[in-house]
């Protein structure tokens, strides 16, 4: 039953939802994540030098968000995207990439516009109840995100984790549990400060990590980099594949799973910058542009060339990773890719937990709700190492459609409302209206 409601939800009418809003939203805004590129550079450096780094500063609010969606899906979900849709479903992983910066920079824009005068709701159940003025589905939206949190932000990713080790390292499912229960009551109940912390020094650690192993293989592989392009592109348009269907599975594996990599359209990235200390939406807005780029147009890229220039059987899981960083690592690569996941795994719990908690902050003005939904977290940590998850999962993706629906309606009818920085809108839009009226 849970196998049919998730293929109804996350049928092709959302993956054209998804798509189509990212394309309205990238021509509204003039194609800013690509002609404002460097602006956007330029600002999250300026704003990383200013950074206070105490409290919730813009280093701690960056990495909690690219913990949230730089995880197991940057290693698995590529492997699965090449196993279900071939090469050509990294093509259509960059195109959801691409547009998914415009709607991760709308979610911001909304989710400040209305948190400043409605102080109550943060993210997405800020603009959706107070922007469509519709309090009881910014509940709903709340109630599926914290669900999402528990599910995939959490059992699954302790799964993960456990599996990972008792391969490499013959650790039982239940002491990994228990080892992550006690990281995460550390990290988690001292709130979002302490999650900044913990995820501003785990989460560069394993991404640096991961891609310069990963880059290094490609350099190894250098000779077999234009073939492996070549496959990406040509799979993705190519006439052998549209005579036999399988451009289809290479557009649905693509996009569905970018989604679930970089998590644009779902509207978390807004839950997350919204306790930012500054509160320019803008800045929130390119922030989270340049999360989308490196999460999945670089992090997911180098996984998928590595991978592809390696020559290795393809297959969903880590093991096509591993054996691609063989090269590099030899014998040690099993052990390297399980830790990695373990540690990406942890970080995408800390960021989920983020996500939920300021949901249910949104919707639950209860003073100890908020205790109550970190100590369960924590504890369902230990719940996913040692159970079964293939219906969690299911019921996560449910939870991540469920989400994206409403979340996409309010940005497409909340649009007008979208802008751009009134310093890069005076010097190019502008001029360019002038120029237009000339």
């Amino acid at each position: 039953m849970l196998e049919t409601i998730n293929n109804y939800i996350w049928n092709a009418g959302l993956l054209v939802l998804l798509l189509g809003t990212g394309v309205f939203l990238t021509i509204k805004t003039g194609f800013f994540q690509l002609r404002g590129a460097g602006f956007i550079f330029r600002k999250i450096i300026s704003s990383l030098k200013n950074d206070s780094g105490k409290g919730s500063s813009q280093w701690r609010i960056c990495m909690s968000a690219l913990s949230a969606s730089m995880g197991t899906g940057n290693i698995v979900g590529v492997t699965a995207a090449l196993s279900i849709g071939g090469a050509g479903a990294i093509f259509w992983m960059w195109i959801s990439a691409f547009f998914g910066m415009a709607l991760t920079y709308a979610e911001n824009i909304l989710s400040f516009r209305y948190r400043k005068n409605n102080s109550g709701s943060s993210g997405a159940c800020a603009y959706i109840r107070h922007g469509l003025g519709m309090k009881r589905l910014g509940s709903v939206y709340g109630f599926f995100c914290v669900l999402a949190a528990f599910g995939m932000g959490n059992m699954t990713q302790s799964s993960a984790a456990a599996s990972a080790l008792d391969h490499a390292f013959g650790i039982p499912p239940y002491i990994t549990g228990i080892i992550i229960m006690i990281i995460l009551s550390l990290a988690v109940l001292g709130g979002i400060k302490s999650v900044g912390r913990t995820t501003g020094f785990l989460l560069p650690f394993a991404a640096i990590g991961y891609m310069l192993i990963s880059l290094t293989v490609i350099i190894i592989n250098i000779r077999s980099v234009p073939h492996a392009l070549s496959e990406i592109f040509s799979q993705a348009f190519g006439l052998e594949q549209i005579s036999g269907g399988g451009i289809g599975s290479a557009v649905s594996a693509g996009l569905r799973h970018g989604v679930f990599s970089n998590e644009a359209g779902l509207g978390s990235s807004g839950l997350i910058h919204s306790n930012a200390q500054d509160e320019d939406r803008h800045l929130q807005g390119m922030w989270s542009i340049f999360e989308v780029f490196l999460d999945t147009i670089v992090c997911c890229t180098l996984t998928a060339l590595a991978v592809l220039s390696s020559d290795v059987p393809i297959s969903c899981g880590s093991q096509p990773v591993a054996d691609a960083f063989s090269c590099v690592l030899g014998e040690y690569s099993d052990i390297a890719v399980s830790v990695m996941i373990s540690l990406f795994a942890l970080c995408t719990m800390l960021g989920w937990c983020c996500c939920g908690e300021t949901a249910l902050s949104s919707i639950s003005k209860r003073k100890n709700t908020i205790s109550i939904y970190r100590t369960a977290f924590c504890i369902c940590s230990m719940t996913g190492a040692v159970g079964a998850l293939s219906d969690i999962w299911t019921l996560s993706d449910i939870a991540n459609g469920l989400m994206a629906v409403p979340n996409l309606l309010a940005l497409l009818y909340l649009s007008r409302y979208i802008d751009l920085p009134d310093e890069w809108r005076k010097k190019h839009i502008d001029v360019e209206n002038n120029c237009k009226t000339a």
